[in-house]
């Protein structure tokens, strides 16, 4: 179930699938990736492609239209589903970080 195979997703999928909330092509992609990071995160063609494949494969995102030059991507309802649960666990592990690292501030 594509659910399970990402329950943890990398910071490439994870920026991947949160650019794609709109539609977008190959090199949107990388473009917006490098801003919502400042260009900490970096996705290269190769990866990107990939993890397009994958995600198309399983359903997380659809392909909206291809020219014949490029090609846009939209997420799914179980795409958005992924990326929310993400979210969620994400915040709950800077909800834990804070917690353990305030108490060793007051120390």
């Amino acid at each position: 179930m594509a659910k399970e195979q990402f329950k943890n997703l990398t910071e490439p999928m994870y920026y991947i699938l949160l650019a794609l909330t709109e539609e977008r092509h190959g090199y949107e992609i990388m473009q917006i990736i490098d801003e919502f990071t400042k260009g900490r995160v970096q996705v290269g063609p190769g990866t990107l492609y990939n993890l397009l494949s994958r995600f198309q494969k399983e359903n997380l995102i659809r392909l909206m239209s291809d020219d014949g030059r490029r090609k846009t991507y939209k997420l799914t309802p179980d795409g958005r589903e992924v990326l929310e649960e993400e979210f969620k666990r994400l915040q709950k592990l800077v909800m834990d970080g804070e917690e353990v690292l305030g108490r060793c501030s007051d120390e």
